[in-house]
């Protein structure tokens, strides 16, 4: 099949594997919540070797994924995992967690799902790393993100850029602390959380 593209995340990558590097340095199991194309997987799984990267999304975004995995033949990429944060997740411990440009497509209802369930899936001080666009205190950071934002809910209402402020609270319900909170390309965010050593997963 024809590998789908994603041009921005040409544009992105560099800078969020700089984050990444600075952050999951010491990881071992990164699993990736909504992979999109997997264009971000094989890249950061090339230059990040000590890491199993696996990458996750809806069923029908699998095949390419799979595409780009299979072109890359990198011995760190796990064949893919069908995974909607609404439904059942996959019975794994990991140390890490990174997952880019979905909480402003998800329901909002989904993104609450999505940090609920993490106390299911993270390893003793695991880590959090979620890139895309976000307002801070309720207002926008820039005109392109307000048009951003207009584009996402003309597409579907329940679209939106997100809140940092909801999010981080509900990063704090699910036991993590904000460990960065990094400046990115197109006016977007890197934001890092740990979870806290001092919270005890079954």
């Amino acid at each position: 099949m024809e590998k789908p593209d994603a041009p921005a995340c040409a544009k992105n990558r560099q800078p969020i594997l700089d984050v990444l590097r600075a952050h999951f340095h010491d990881r071992r199991q990164v699993l990736e919540i909504g992979s999109g194309s997997g264009q971000h997987a094989i890249y950061f799984a090339e230059h990040l070797p000590h890491l199993s990267w696996q990458t996750t999304d809806c069923p029908e975004n699998l095949p390419g994924i799979i595409a780009w995995l299979d072109e890359a033949a990198l011995p760190n990429t796990p064949a893919p995992l069908p995974f909607n944060v609404l439904e059942t997740w996959p019975e794994q411990r990991v140390d890490a967690i990174f997952s880019a440009n979905t909480l402003h497509i998800m329901p909002w209802l989904a993104v609450e799902r999505l940090f609920a369930g993490l106390s299911g899936l993270l390893a003793e001080q695991a880590k959090v790393a979620i890139y895309g666009p976000f307002n801070y205190g309720g207002q926008y950071t820039s005109e392109s993100n307000a048009a951003f934002d207009g584009w996402l809910k003309e597409k579907a209402a329940h679209q939106g850029i997100r809140d940092f402020e909801k999010v981080n609270e509900l990063a704090l319900r699910a036991g993590l602390s904000l460990l960065e909170d990094h400046a990115m390309p197109s006016n977007n965010r890197c934001l890092v959380w740990q979870l806290a050593a001092a919270v005890r997963v079954e």
